[in-house]
Formats: structure tokens, C-alpha cells, sequence
């Protein structure tokens, strides 16, 4: 398995002292508090005025400037003296703020990630294990009765809908300045965008290039979205929309033009090993000599640093028992295997992108 060097002592040696461990170990027993308080901490000022304070509050000041009671100010304290996020003088009994509580509120891709597992998926965890034995995503029905969260997007409730995108969007987003540069190194004209969800990768497509045209190829309410996100921006009228459902084995990819890119980011990781292999299989059979295939992903083995690897396999639970029961965020070994059962074979790696993506470059065989 590959592994860069921030993560191969970590991952393949025993790191923590036996009273380090036990820590954790009540730490994980205890974490749905740990989160839960966290996430009120933020959500009610109380980092924010700690931070913000010069000496440091007392409960009382606490109290009062986040508008709790002076039982609920020494609740979330006292519980966060002991998560990590704040400290106290013993002699003058006022709370600081720690380098941990400053990431909580300072740090964008903490906040994503704690509005998206609190919304989206902290509710629907109670049913993992069923996920797990069962293959599907059984937490959904928290929402819905979809067999995917991707059918039911367009109607999860709107704050949902909105850490929902706002996590996808962040670790895409971040990335696309490079990636334009990288796609666009080679003539494109004609792009197809696998999964293109709101048409942020095709919008940035048509303003970086005045003369590409791109398809985006997805579910038909997703294009809906599409459209109205797309709806009055420059070059909207070379953004094109194709629906189909992926899954479906039968459904060919569309082959009335040649097309010079294949794009998709943050899309196989959307499903299991052999529904992968039917999708770049289709994917191949529209490509030619001179087309390049694009994956985009944040493969967890090729992270610079180990939080972004922490993030990225537990975002494979959410697939589990959220999105289909059947997905993960994928390492080198996997996606290369799938790729070269697929009749395509890669040319490049192109890493450091953004939030930690990774592009692999495709051709075919």
C-alpha cells in the first residue's frame, strides 16, 4: 500500500502509552458528548468569546456574554476542560481558549465537517452496524425512503441540503484553479462531465475557456438543480445536460461527439468496486487515442498530513450509512486496480491539489 511520510509511522507502529490509550479509549466511549458539547461551544459564542477575551472569562462572564444559564456555561466548561478545547487558572478560576478550540472556530474545513456530521449525518449513525451487515444505507431513512441520498438531495430539508453542499463544495472548490490548468494544458473543446451535480466544475470550464462546451451527465432532478444554479452566469449557454442513471449497467455514455476530456471529481468514490468498473468501462468506449480521462479524488494514502487522512476514511462511514451503503473514500492500490479492469490505463498522478486531491490521468489501452 502506498503511503506518503506523514502517515507511515503513524499507520504501521503503535504510537501511545497505555494511560495515552486508555484516554482514547474513554475518549471514543465518550464521543458523541465530545462532539455535542464542541459543537455547542461554537454554535453559542463560547469559544469565540474566550478567544476574544484578554485575561480569559470567568463562568459568570461566560454566562452572560453567550446568553446561557451559569448551570449551562459550567456544563459545556467543565466538559471542555476535559475534551481539550479550553484551559482554567486555578487561581483565578477563568477559562482560556486552547490551540484545539481556536480550530474549532477558525478553521474552515473543521466547521464543513462538524455542520456536515451534525446535519447530515450524526442521526442516521445509529443504524451503521445495520449498514454494514445489510449493504445499504440504512440511516437514510432518517430523511427518506431513497435508496440513495443522491435521489433524495432535491428534497432534504434545506439546512440539510446546505452542509451537504457545503462539504462537497469546499474540498472540490479549493482544488479547481489547478485542475483547470491541468485539463486545459491539452486542446479542449468538447468536455464531458461525469456526475457534474451543480455545475460548479462546468461553470468554471466555460469561464476559463471561451470556446469549450460541456455536457454534464447526471440524474435527471440533479440537472434541474443544475439549471437553476447555472441559470444567467457567462457561458451558461455552452453548458449542456444529459440525463442518466449511472448504475444502470445498459445506459451508454454519450457518444454523438468526440470528446476531448472526461472529467470526473468526487464521483467514484460515490460507489462500490464493481459499479466503478461499469462506469469508467462506459467511459471507455466513448474515448479514443486523444481523449483523456480525469478522475479527481482525495485519496486517503497520498494526504501530506494525517488529519486530512482522519477525515477522509471516516467520510467513508458517511457513504455507509448515508449515502449507499456500498462506497469509500479509495487508496492508490484500489482505484489503480479498478482502473486497469476497466480498459483504460493511467498516464499520470498529479497530486497536491487543493484540499488533498489527487488527479489521475487516463487513456485508453
Amino acid at each position: 500500500m502506498h503511503l506518503s511520510k506523514a502517515l507511515s509511522d503513524k499507520y504501521t507502529s503503535e504510537q501511545l502509552t497505555a494511560r495515552d490509550a486508555q484516554r482514547l479509549a474513554e475518549f471514543i466511549a465518550f464521543s458523541p458528548m465530545v462532539f455535542q458539547v464542541s459543537r455547542v461551544m461554537v454554535e453559542k459564542g463560547v469559544l469565540d468569546a474566550l478567544r476574544d477575551s484578554d485575561s480569559g472569562l470567568t463562568v459568570d462572564e461566560v454566562a452572560k456574554s453567550c446568553n446561557l444559564s451559569t448551570y449551562a456555561a459550567k456544563i459545556l466548561l467543565e466538559a471542555s476542560l476535559s475534551i481539550g478545547t479550553v484551559i482554567v487558572d486555578p487561581e483565578t478560576e477563568r477559562f482560556s481558549i486552547t490551540k484545539a478550540g481556536w480550530f474549532l472556530i477558525t478553521d474552515k474545513r473543521t466547521r464543513v465537517n462538524m455542520a456536515f456530521n451534525h446535519d447530515v449525518n450524526y442521526e442516521g449513525l445509529f443504524l451503521l452496524d445495520k449498514a454494514l451487515e445489510e449493504g445499504r444505507p440504512a440511516g437514510l431513512k432518517h430523511f427518506g425512503d431513497w435508496p440513495t441520498v443522491y435521489e433524495g438531495l432535491s428534497q432534504l430539508p434545506p439546512k440539510v441540503q446546505e452542509s451537504w453542499f457545503g462539504f462537497d463544495h469546499f474540498y472540490s472548490d479549493g482544488s479547481f484553479d489547478q485542475a483547470l490548468d491541468i485539463v486545459f494544458s491539452r486542446p479542449t473543446r468538447n468536455l464531458l462531465d461525469v456526475g457534474g451535480n451543480t455545475g460548479r466544475w462546468a461553470t468554471r470550464c466555460v469561464q476559463y475557456d471561451p470556446d469549450v462546451k460541456v455536457t454534464i451527465v447526471d440524474l435527471p432532478q440533479q440537472l434541474e438543480l443544475m439549471k437553476q444554479a447555472t441559470a444567467g452566469i457567462s457561458g451558461a449557454d455552452r453548458i449542456y445536460g444529459y440525463g442518466m442513471n449511472l448504475l444502470d449497467p445498459e445506459a451508454p455514455f454519450p457518444a454523438t461527439q468526440h470528446w476531448d476530456a472526461i472529467w470526473m471529481s468526487q464521483f467514484l468514490d460515490c460507489f462500490g468496486e464493481d459499479e466503478i468498473v461499469s462506469i469508467l468501462t462506459r467511459a471507455s468506449r466513448v474515448m479514443d487515442a486523444n481523449t483523456r480521462l480525469y478522475i479527481m479524488e482525495t485519496l486517503w494514502d497520498r494526504q501530506r498530513f494525517e488529519p486530512a487522512t482522519l477525515c477522509l476514511t471516516l467520510t467513508s462511514v458517511y457513504f455507509t450509512a448515508i449515502a449507499n451503503g456500498n462506497s469509500k473514500m479509495y487508496n492508490t492500490d484500489d482505484m489503480s486496480r479498478l482502473i486497469a479492469k476497466s480498459g483504460i490505463e493511467i498516464c499520470a498522478i498529479h497530486d497536491n491539489l487543493g484540499q488533498g486531491h489527487s488527479i489521475i490521468e487516463c487513456k485508453i489501452k
